[in-house]
């Protein structure tokens, strides 16, 4: 930077000991103490222009020797009383943004006015604020980030408040018409006169969004503060204000993996010092800060980035406002979410599960209930944390509220949800701790209409059976009663239909919609069930109604949602299972069966007595055993 010089001989240079030395040159007769620091220097040239030491000297008794006096609070440290010594002097100092800060509060702390003396150091360093500082874009940045040393002095003084200002209508002003730096820095490669011209050589101004970096490197409060200024004019796109937020929160919060673990950020050197404890704390300030600065619109930040602020709200312990106002955030732009997004590991100590699945839901629900004024359904009682709002969301209550109601989810974001969950379900299955009646609450918020097929839910329902073989018949009925069979693809139904884990009432539903796509996939008609079928199914409280609508056939998979169906495909292997269900429901339902009149003989009888098409494949599969037992 350009340093400006005040004093009587600007051609000399001068050290840190210059005052020192000039106390060796003239009569020493007063001794100032500050933190530390001794300097012997001659009365006249200080008191003459330093208010506040000719009231100390004048108040403290005479004394033969020399006259002590104490300036333990002194603002801006040695450093700034040695430049309001040199100036006292006639010795040239020099001004940058760098210590300007320092030296406007050192000589409002010793007095120096127009009042004491006319052209007093006060008034040199505010011209040169107001003239040179702040008209410079990096000059006003970096005198507002050494405000941080002095809040309470450059906040009484408007420090801070006029280099907020200012840079906020630089941010504001056409960026080609703005001058980044009023003079040349030696920390950055600005090539800038004092008459504001520039030459840069990444051409910053050029990006509608040249300034978000440069903010970035100001502490959490006073980036807040130069924000709520920038967003406040309405003039700034939303967008930008969203890139912006992403860019300082990539800059300052802790990089979280998708364990759950803090990946260690690079820190500045005064957070090397603090402890963990510290640390978390100002990452929630600063986290509650980002939140409280997020705009209204829709779409002004991606899902992906709420996502993340809502993962590291978790790490730090962030209020439940916070939680609360991103979680509605995401509920409205969820579709684009992707499945490692909505994996925001559970650091609760209340609950065991992996991932925080209580979120999950809530922005599920505020993704159902948009367009909905007000929200049809009630409050779920089982939140992990309160719904009450912050002083952000206060602030821009109204306009979010409208701004969701004046969306509704479309119909292709719900099946586009509808895959997410689904696929989300494969993940959260795995959990050992993962509670059976939250899988059934987060599969039936979606809606019947919002699944083409269900083909990643019984994925699902599988991986769950796997990983819960402690679930008894009761609790695998109701998890397998949110699958419609008539939804499953021919892999799903050749997986399913020998899948030992389901309950039998899935099984015979498998194997006589297999049998009847097979039946209308070779001309057949299949319009209503069965006599002896619609008895079986009856015996097992299922509606045979509910099975009598024609069927589709051309439902698709995935490739990577195909099942390896290898071992699976012959017909003895389907019979085994079949025989294993029943004979697990008549150890199980024995005085259901007697109740009724219908013992195992009957069932298989039933099964067996299937007429026409859909009758070929199980009497192959009953032929077949019998001849595998005959060789035996």
């Amino acid at each position: 930077m350009k340093f400006m010089k005040l004093g009587s001989r600007p051609d000399t240079f001068y050290t840190a000991e210059a005052v020192r030395s000039v106390s060796s040159e003239v009569s020493s007769d007063l001794l100032i103490q500050v933190k530390g620091s001794r300097y012997l220097l001659h009365k006249f040239p200080l008191l003459s222009k330093c208010l506040r030491l000719q009231r100390l000297c004048s108040e403290s008794p005479d004394s033969p020797q020399q006259q002590i006096v104490q300036l333990p609070d002194f603002p801006g440290g040695v450093e700034a009383f040695e430049l309001c010594a040199k100036f006292c002097y006639g010795i040239t100092i020099t001004l940058s943004p760098y210590n300007i800060v320092a030296a406007r509060c050192a000589a409002e702390y010793l007095q120096m006015t127009d009042d004491v003396e006319k052209g007093n150091l006060i008034c040199k360093l505010e011209v040169f604020f107001n003239s040179c500082i702040l008209h410079g874009w990096k000059d006003s940045i970096v005198t507002l980030k050494t405000t941080k040393a002095m809040p309470l002095w450059s906040q009484d003084l408007a420090i801070t408040n006029r280099c907020i200002e200012a840079v906020s209508s630089k941010v504001l002003n056409n960026p080609s018409k703005v001058s980044l730096s009023h003079t040349h820095s030696r920390r950055v490669k600005d090539d800038v006169s004092c008459n504001g011209t520039e030459s840069l050589k990444h051409h910053k101004s050029t990006s509608k969004g040249w300034w978000a970096e440069d903010l970035a490197e100001l502490s959490i409060d006073l980036y807040w503060r130069t924000m709520i200024g920038i967003k406040s004019s309405s003039k700034i796109p939303s967008k930008l204000i969203g890139d912006a937020l992403k860019i300082y929160a990539s800059r300052w919060l802790p990089i979280i993996t998708r364990n759950g673990h803090v990946k260690k950020q690079t820190s500045s050197d005064s957070d090397s010092s603090d402890s963990a404890g510290e640390i978390t704390l100002k990452h929630r300030l600063l986290l509650e800060s980002i939140v409280s600065l997020l705009p209204a619109e829709k779409g002004a930040v991606s899902c992906s980035f709420l996502l993340k602020l809502l993962k590291a709200s978790n790490i730090v312990n962030a209020s439940s406002s916070s939680k609360m106002e991103l979680a509605t955030r995401v509920g409205l732009q969820l579709e684009e979410a992707t499945v490692n997004d909505l994996l925001i590991p559970s650091l609760s100590y209340t609950n065991d599960t992996l991932y925080d699945v209580e979120v999950v839901m809530t922005i599920l629900e505020q993704f159902m209930s948009q367009g909905q004024s007000p929200p049809t359904s009630p409050p779920r009682s089982t939140l992990a944390f309160e719904r009450r709002r912050s002083r952000s969301a206060e602030n821009i209550n109204f306009e979010f509220q409208e701004s969701r109601r004046s969306s509704s989810a479309s119909h292709s974001s719900k099946l586009k949800v509808a895959k997410i969950v689904d696929k989300y379900l494969h993940e959260v299955s795995r959990d050992v701790n993962f509670p059976l009646s939250k899988f059934i609450a987060l599969a039936e918020i979606i809606p019947a209409f919002a699944r083409h097929d269900h083909d990643d839910l019984y994925r699902a329902i599988d991986i769950y059976l796997k990983a819960h073989p402690e679930l008894n018949k009761s609790e695998r009925k109701r998890l397998c009663r949110i699958l419609d069979c008539k939804k499953l693809s021919m892999e799903a139904c050749m997986h399913a239909a020998q899948n030992e884990l389901l309950p039998l009432r899935v099984v015979v539903q498998v194997l006589f919609f297999e049998q009847a796509r097979a039946a209308a996939s070779g001309g057949g008609k299949v319009t209503d069930l069965p006599s002896n079928i619609k008895e079986l199914l009856t015996t097992h409280a299922i509606d045979p109604s509910k099975y009598a609508a024609p069927l589709s056939t051309t439902t698709s998979i995935h490739a990577e949602d195909n099942w390896s169906v290898s071992g699976f495909k012959s017909p003895k292997s389907r019979s085994s299972t079949l025989r294993m269900k029943l004979a697990e429901e008549d150890d199980l339902d024995e005085n259901y069966s007697l109740s009724n009149g219908i013992g195992r003989n009957s069932r298989f009888k039933s099964i067996c007595a299937i007429p026409s098409q859909p009758k070929k494949m199980l009497s192959k599969l009953w032929s077949t055993n019998r001849s595998a037992n005959e060789k035996n």
